[in-house]
């Protein structure tokens, strides 16, 4: 099937394409939850919109999905406010970095952020919340391959920084997130960030991209984030 569509920005959406392709990953999702014996509906699939615009996009919100990621605030600004406006059951999920003055902009356009990753990050969120009036579902990235160029917390640290969200930030940790190694098996990863799940006491799991979902659904993934397996290869 071909890409040329969903590559060019700037081109022509291949409307189709994206949506058969949603379609096949959403069978392939029930699929993986059948073999894992786990309900269909336990895991949520995060379409990864990043670097596609509007055009791109709308046709998979045309399709009834509702569930879809960005890495950047700045991005996410510039397509997703009139979306949401015509879509208001779209649930935008913030997958990348935070940093401390997006805050806001994050607080006001998110309803999950999946990379809580420090201190000074969990407390702005935590304030900026108060200050909306808004409640997001947190994620705390943890770093489980200790990459030293990757964001996240430490596998050692997480349970005392969980902790310290709840505690002294007043925040209500949903689940964890991690990205793996890409050099490496990613199932050691999955089952190792649902130990730490069950050691912080949470039960949401973002988990999982194009090339490992299934994998991450028989570990229990609550949330997948899947991109080019929808859209297609970004340009």
């Amino acid at each position: 099937m071909g890409q040329g569509g969903a590559r060019t920005q700037m081109g022509k959406p291949d409307e189709m394409t994206a949506v058969a392709r949603l379609e096949a990953v959403q069978g392939q999702v029930a699929a993986a939850a059948k073999a894992a014996n786990r309900s269909e509906d336990a895991t949520t699939l995060i379409a990864v919109s990043k670097t596609f615009d509007a055009d791109h996009i709308e046709p998979v919100l045309a399709a009834g999905h509702r569930d879809f990621g960005e890495n950047r605030v700045q991005e996410a600004h510039g397509k997703w406010p009139d979306l949401k406006v015509k879509y208001p059951a779209t649930k935008l999920h913030l997958i990348g970095p935070l940093q401390s003055n997006k805050t806001k902009e994050a607080v006001e356009l998110f309803d999950a952020i999946h990379s809580i990753d420090r201190p000074k990050i969990a407390r702005t969120v935590g304030q900026e919340m108060a200050r909306q009036g808004r409640t997001l579902e947190l994620f705390v990235q943890v770093n489980t391959g200790e990459e030293p160029q990757k964001a996240g917390v430490m596998p050692a640290d997480v349970k005392s920084f969980v902790d310290q969200c709840r505690t002294e930030f007043g925040l209500t940790i949903q689940g964890l997130m991690c990205i793996p190694p890409a050099d490496e098996e990613p199932a050691i990863h999955f089952a190792f960030l649902a130990k730490l799940a069950g050691d912080c006491g949470v039960q949401g799991l973002s988990m999982g991209m194009s090339g490992d979902f299934e994998t991450a659904i028989r570990f229990g993934a609550s949330h997948v984030r899947v991109g080019s397996a929808i859209f297609g290869a970004r340009g």
